[in-house]
């Protein structure tokens, strides 16, 4: 599964936008738009793309507060909490990780009072921290 510039670049292009052609794409590489397909398409089936996404800014959707919650889970099972995460639409992105915690969950809600139930319903699971956005650096 070798990548080569190419290959790579082609990544870097669709990671900025995953719309642009692959025409435009196979003039900033040196290739034909039909060559760079062929190249998405074989990343495609090596498994190295595996979607295609929207990024929607959260504040313009009215969803301003942005949290990064660590959960301390009560128990082993942890079937119950992720079947919980999956259902939450303020729940952005969702990890389990090792080190501090045994979850960090990225959410965004409206405001203090909506977090205010998300974090009542983690309750139920385990307890949290919360660390709060101020600023987008990256």
């Amino acid at each position: 599964m070798e990548l080569d510039q190419t290959d790579i670049e082609i990544i870097r292009l669709l990671r900025q936008n995953a719309r642009i052609q692959w025409k435009e794409i196979g003039e900033k590489v040196f290739l034909s738009g039909q060559a760079v397909g062929n190249r998405i398409k074989r990343l495609e089936d090596l498994g190295i793309i595996q979607a295609y996404t929207v990024q929607v800014n959260e504040e313009k959707m009215g969803r301003s507060v942005l949290a990064f919650i660590t959960v301390f889970m009560k128990s082993t099972n942890h079937s119950g909490f992720e079947s919980f995460i999956h259902e939450q639409e303020a729940v952005l992105e969702a990890y389990r990780v090792s080190g501090e915690g045994c979850y960090t969950v990225k959410a965004a809600v409206s405001d203090p009072a909506a977090l205010s139930v998300l974090l009542d319903a983690i309750l139920q699971y385990g307890n949290y921290k919360v660390n709060l956005a101020i600023g987008k650096v990256k």
